[in-house]
């Protein structure tokens, strides 16, 4: 069902995209990663429609213990029938199979928040939070789906019934010579989904959310040792240049 959510998106806003050009990435709402009820719903979701075909082979359910949890909770609402708590989160399909199905071995996701910013694609989180706002139909292509933000992207849109069906509004332009599509910024709805575009995109920027986090775990803890740090060394310098100063102050 997805081709390469490592090779994911780009774009939509209400910035400019030249048809072959770049286009700007939405800012993914950051807030949402303190956020346990965010996590806690983008977990969901994960597990509802993105591990029938991608595995995050090197996260363990029980690991949601962090974002609140309960090892019961992720029994009776994560986990299928034959997977333990303890376990990894694998999947059941083949990779060959897979590849031959949709061109490609569909990439594991427990890092690919962070392997798209290690590749220069903004934060990675902006480059996911971007790529699921970028569906549109397009009866041309296989699925019956492509994106702004990836072009042509195997993936097909497997939260359309949440988001419903819309195109984007382009306008012609010459440059250079050459007539090219601009998108506007804007999108025509052809067909409501079961939720509206403020609910969607919260809903997947709690998707996003949970894939930074199953990156990184730790990172919260990791900010606030690490301002903790920063405020004992400012304070300990404090101290130390008072103390300097009593030492020398009797000295000629």
């Amino acid at each position: 069902m997805k081709k390469l959510l490592a090779s994911l998106l780009l774009a939509f806003t209400g910035s400019v995209f030249a048809a072959g050009g770049g286009v700007a990435w939405d800012r993914f709402p950051q807030e949402k990663m303190s956020d346990m009820a965010a996590l806690q719903s983008g977990a969901k979701l994960f597990v509802n429609y993105c591990l029938n075909c991608h595995a995050a082979a090197f996260q363990r359910y029980n690991r949601m213990r962090d974002i609140g949890l309960t090892e019961q909770q992720i029994k009776d609402n994560l986990l299928f029938a034959t997977d333990k708590v303890g376990e990894t989160m694998k999947i059941a399909m083949d990779a060959k199979q897979a590849k031959d199905w949709f061109g490609a071995t569909p990439p594991d996701l427990t890092l690919i928040a962070r392997s798209r910013a290690a590749a220069g694609q903004g934060s990675g989180s902006d480059y996911l939070y971007t790529l699921w706002r970028s569906y549109y139909r397009d009866d041309s292509k296989a699925t019956g789906w492509n994106n702004l933000a990836f072009p042509a992207i195997g993936m097909p849109h497997v939260l359309w019934e949440m988001q419903g069906e819309r195109k984007p509004v382009f306008e012609k332009r010459v440059e250079h010579g050459h007539e090219v599509e601009i998108f506007t910024g804007r999108w025509e709805t052809t067909k409501a989904g079961t939720l509206t575009q403020a609910q969607y995109d919260d809903a997947v920027g709690n998707l996003v959310a949970f894939l930074q986090w199953m990156g990184e775990p730790v990172q919260s803890q990791r900010y606030r040792l690490g301002v903790g740090v920063l405020v004992f060394l400012g304070i300990f310098a404090v101290l130390a240049w008072r103390l300097n100063a009593a030492f020398w102050k009797d000295v000629k």
